[in-house]
């Protein structure tokens, strides 16, 4: 029997803190030394096991690992451990796990929702509910010199990365890659990036998901109803404030559903793929993977020490819509909870919502490394020699293009394509790249996600409003 829950005070609510039994810890650790140690037999030909007796063993380290988050009664442990029950599911039952992606996409469809009316309730009470407008201009600058500074040092992180570990040099295509596959894109031009950031049609722009044009749209709105009377300005104010409130508790709803759509999604991931893709391209697949450490330790770390932010209570926070965005590969999934977790981390709701939209557009940082990287192993997978300077001209190309087109469909795909074309590098290796783009896309979405969240802290801090729980 689990032993009484003790409590403690986070953030003015009561929540319990489990003890998980012994006897649990104990089992998870035993079954998964001996499935490890069987398996590693196994491969080595040192004992022959047998595949159904592996699975066997496999499950009964998985079926410990559901009693374990049974005990722990945390939202972000179910996520986590949805993505090994179904990694393990995709791959010993394929055929089933490719036909799971409707339940991930499901899981999309309704977070879409929450989407515009959140943004859009959260930026009008931020900017009309305390009518400091000279406040608004200062956040936009601020986040715009940081988005920029950071998004670059990620840029020049990738082209180090690449040049070090030389992942196109030598690579066997696989036949597993299907050309038609790929989307046909149009390469986007300079004024097309521009308009893109202003809407045409508000209801367009909620149809289509254009996160840019809603937030456009909000901040003028929000500035128009903090210049009219009080008497008109007052319920629009309590209108959103409500509407506000009512998308964050949607959200919580929507947020049970996350662990079935976390497990459809990475069931479908392995059982669409399988693990023999990973043979011939992991060298790209660790190169980006190393990068994107490299980034969190030697540019954000210290960005979170510099501006004195909390690391591991805000790692807390940031787990669950972490873990969302790697698992589903998609920003917009992790969105709201992210803006929730953020604000009970201590960062005011005006700024939250001003900043993490704007970095959905403006501050890619794990998409921007990845365009970089990809680039050259273009160059280096055909034979080409780039030189230095041409590098850094690639670079500063990158540091244009790959911002304000989170909207654009496949925009990391589009940016890719555009600049291949741009500095004449064939565009068949890309065709090899989106065998692995869903393995790549789980680490920048999770690294873009993470970087968003940090920089709603420090915009936080920088404006002497930050209170961290």
């Amino acid at each position: 029997m689990p032993e009484p829950a003790e409590t403690n005070q986070e953030n003015g609510k009561i929540k319990a803190k489990v003890k998980v039994p012994v006897w649990v810890l104990i089992s998870l650790l035993a079954s998964l030394f001996i499935a490890s140690l069987l398996t590693v037999l196994d491969h080595y030909e040192l004992f022959s096991v047998g595949k159904p007796f592996l699975m066997a063993f496999r499950w009964i380290f998985i079926a410990i690992v559901v009693i374990y988050a049974y005990y722990k009664k945390s939202l972000t442990t179910w996520i986590l451990i949805s993505m090994i029950v179904g990694a393990e599911f995709g791959y010993d039952f394929p055929q089933i796990g490719v036909k799971m992606q409707i339940i991930s996409k499901i899981f999309l469809r309704l977070i879409k929702t929450i989407i515009a009316p959140l943004l859009f309730a959260t930026l009008v009470v931020g900017i009309a509910g305390h009518s400091n407008l000279k406040q608004v201009g200062r956040m936009g600058w601020k986040s715009l010199v940081y988005f920029e500074i950071v998004s670059t040092i990620a840029l020049f992180i990738g082209l180090f990365a690449i040049n070090i570990s030389k992942a196109g040099v030598g690579v066997v295509v696989p036949d597993v890659v299907n050309q038609s596959e790929i989307a046909q894109v149009t390469p986007v031009s300079g004024s097309d990036l521009i308009l893109h950031i202003f809407p045409e049609n508000i209801a367009r722009a909620i149809y289509e998901g254009q996160v840019l044009q809603i937030v456009v749209f909000s901040i003028i709105f929000g500035i128009a109803v903090a210049l009219i009377k009080d008497k008109y300005r007052s319920p629009m104010v309590r209108f959103t404030e409500a509407l506000a409130e009512t998308m964050f508790k949607f959200t919580q709803i929507i947020m049970y559903f996350a662990p079935f759509a976390v497990f459809a999604a990475i069931a479908y991931s392995i059982g669409h793929m399988g693990l023999d893709i990973l043979v011939n391209l992991f060298k790209l697949l660790a190169t980006l993977y190393v990068s994107l450490i490299v980034f969190l330790l030697v540019v954000l770390l210290p960005v979170a020490w510099i501006f004195r932010i909390p690391v591991k209570k805000f790692l807390n926070k940031v787990a669950e819509p972490v873990t969302i965005a790697f698992a589903t590969t998609s920003s917009e999934s992790a969105l709201p909870i992210a803006m929730e977790r953020m604000e009970e981390f201590g960062v005011p709701r005006k700024i939250v919502a001003f900043v993490m939209p704007t970095g959905y557009s403006f501050n890619l940082d794990g998409t921007t490394l990845y365009l970089s990287l990809a680039t050259i192993f273009v160059a280096q997978i055909s034979g080409i020699h780039l030189p230095f300077e041409k590098q850094l001209l690639i670079v500063f190309t990158l540091m244009l293009t790959s911002k304000g087109v989170a909207g654009v469909p496949r925009a990391s795909m589009v940016i890719l394509l555009g600049t291949a074309a741009s500095f004449g590098l064939p565009t068949w290796p890309i065709y090899i790249i989106l065998g692995i783009d869903e393995l790549m896309d789980m680490a920048r979405t999770s690294v873009n996600v993470l970087g968003n969240c940090l920089a709603t802290a420090v915009i936080a801090r920088w404006e002497k409003e930050f209170n961290p729980a």
